[in-house]
């Protein structure tokens, strides 16, 4: 069964490049100074005036997050007492993902690397196995989150090539815990923990942070249900598996994932897809941002429904406050989508 997002036209990659691996002795005996270089670090300007005094810097603890979520997350828990850098550039398929030399780098480098978990950052295994760094502490974000399995049928309306598919299996359950505010919760208490455990020196820091941004959750959560319960039992189709978390927790219907092709569709391939929509009867169709599919704005104009835009939160703004302007966003598509 499919639990990875489908995003249309994307071929499945994630595995270690060869350009990684041959480079990874080069890169474990590269320079701390280069040591960011090609990696996405969000940093206080207090910081950045401290770059030109290194033994200030090198005692911080280093960070490396896999993807924006996880990234946004672990800043908000580690302010300014940690360096936080993320592997995956916002905006990059997440779920096919192909390592880089300079992700194999910062995981070389690093104190500690914290990862969404569920089977979702499949570049890591052979990266983490290879560097062999004995300093490195793994942060498991979704430790203890009970996965989502199938909750509503994938429906595909091309056939696939013989020999090929497009399907990628998560045997962990789907991996999109981070859209549930409640979930994100729990993330945010295991990167804190896993935080103290690897730099017991910052304590507080990390106690106070996370306590901050866990009430911010809280309200979040709080303004989806109270919003929401006005539009009970809401039934609605992605093209991406992202929401199954959020349609549980507030008392949503996923109805259906339609995988559709991005190019050469034949009339066929379009009279599926609309058949599909069809069937499910549903109030609202949701694509994600970014996804310019003409298939997608003609299916929404053959059956009378507008296309509107649900955020999975993959791409966007490197600030932690970004999740709670993308989550209301979302709110607000939900709700007007729903009446």
């Amino acid at each position: 069964m499919n639990y990875r997002g489908f995003r249309t036209g994307r071929q499945r990659s994630g595995i270690l490049s060869i350009i990684a691996l041959l480079m990874l002795s080069m890169i474990v005996g590269c320079s701390q100074s280069n040591q960011n270089q090609g990696i996405t670090s969000e940093q206080s300007p207090q910081a950045q005036e401290a770059g030109s005094t290194p033994p200030a810097q090198s005692e911080k603890t280093k960070v490396v997050t896999t993807f924006l979520p996880i990234y946004l997350f672990t800043k908000a828990v580690a302010g300014n007492v940690a360096d936080v850098e993320i592997l995956v550039p916002p905006g990059t398929e997440v779920h096919e993902y192909q390592a880089t030399p300079q992700n194999v780098k910062a995981i070389a480098t690093a104190n500690v690397l914290v990862k969404n978990g569920l089977g979702l950052e499949e570049f890591l295994e052979n990266i983490v196995k290879n560097v062999q760094n004995s300093k490195l502490a793994e942060i498991n974000a979704s430790k203890g989150i009970k996965p989502l399995n199938e909750i509503s049928p994938v429906v595909k309306t091309a056939k696939e090539e013989k020999g090929h598919s497009h399907d990628h299996a998560h045997a962990q359950g789907n991996p999109h815990v981070w859209l549930d505010p409640v979930l994100a919760k729990q993330q945010v208490t295991n990167i804190r923990d896993g935080l103290i455990a690897a730099d017991p020196a910052n304590k507080t820091t990390y106690e106070a942070n996370a306590a901050t941004y866990i009430k911010e959750l809280e309200s979040l959560n709080s303004e989806f249900q109270q919003t929401l319960q006005k539009t009970p039992s809401c039934t609605f189709i992605t093209f991406h598996d992202a929401f199954p978390y959020l349609a549980q927790r507030y008392n949503l219907k996923q109805v259906a994932v339609v995988q559709i092709p991005e190019d050469q569709l034949s009339p066929t391939d379009v009279q599926n897809a609309v058949s599909a929509v069809k069937k499910y009867n549903v109030k609202a169709l949701f694509s994600e941002p970014g996804v310019d599919n003409k298939l997608l704005t003609s299916l929404s104009k053959d059956l009378k429904l507008t296309l509107r835009t649900l955020d999975s939160l993959e791409t966007g703004e490197t600030n932690p406050q970004h999740y709670f302007k993308a989550m209301k966003a979302n709110l607000q598509t939900l709700e007007t989508a729903c009446k």
